[in-house]
């Protein structure tokens, strides 16, 4: 749901430490507004250091989908975003974020479902996202967040496997020749399948009976490592 156009002189105050706060934080030019529901995680993040240690940094204890989180307000710019709640505004930058997400049931006769989003801002704290159910479960914000995130983290990742390094997402790991788990590891030729499929990105190895698999929320970034694959694997399905 996007933020009502009409505003109060108290939401002229905050529109203005929003835009102050993005600001500092040089993200660029505000290009969409939302609403939704979030609060901060008890527990603080290190704050990243760069892409690779980012990656490598996915046993974050996150808190669970905000039931009953207060009003918040998102501002989208160019190079990150803004979360103003309560009285507090969380800037987070694409480039050096990390972003987890997760199927979480609605409390509702219908059983719908919802996506959460925990997101790390400049400072190394974690704010959890939430917002009414659209299509597929997610709020138009969600995978606007994830597709900016890529677009910024995309050409790093790439660089570093070029230069035959591996990267990290959660329990996986991949590199130009292969991608793995713990001591599991494969070569890209030899991956039969790659999918999502109940809350769980599966790997599936030919000539094996087995493969190995990672929890989805477990995955920091996920759209940028979903393109990764399907750099390495044509034909993956889609998250």
């Amino acid at each position: 749901m996007s933020w009502p156009a009409s505003r109060t002189r108290s939401e002229e105050l905050l529109l203005a430490r929003i835009s102050a706060a993005a600001g500092r934080e040089r993200v660029g030019k505000r290009r969409a507004t939302y609403s939704a529901s979030a609060h901060t995680a008890r527990e603080r993040a290190e704050p990243p250091r760069g892409i690779h240690g980012l990656l490598a940094r996915t046993r974050y204890l996150r808190s669970a989908a905000p039931k009953a989180g207060r009003d918040a307000r998102l501002d989208l710019y160019e190079r990150g975003m803004t979360v103003a709640v309560k009285d507090r505004i969380h800037v987070v930058r694409y480039d050096a974020t990390a972003v987890f997400q997760e199927i979480v049931p609605c409390q509702d006769e219908a059983g719908r479902v919802a996506t959460a989003y925990t997101l790390t801002d400049v400072h190394g704290e974690r704010v959890v996202l939430g917002g009414r159910p659209e299509r597929g479960g997610a709020p138009a914000w969600g995978s606007e967040i994830q597709r900016a995130v890529a677009q910024a983290q995309l050409p790093r990742a790439l660089d570093a496997l070029d230069e035959g390094r591996r990267l990290v997402f959660g329990d996986i790991w991949l590199s130009g020749e292969e991608i793995g788990s713990g001591e599991v590891a494969a070569r890209w030729p030899l991956v039969r399948r790659t999918e999502i499929r109940n809350g769980l990105v599966e790997v599936v190895i030919a000539g094996t009976s087995h493969g190995f698999a990672c929890a989805v929320s477990e995955v920091p970034n996920l759209f940028v490592f979903w393109t990764l694959v399907e750099r390495f694997r044509p034909g993956s399905g889609r998250p």
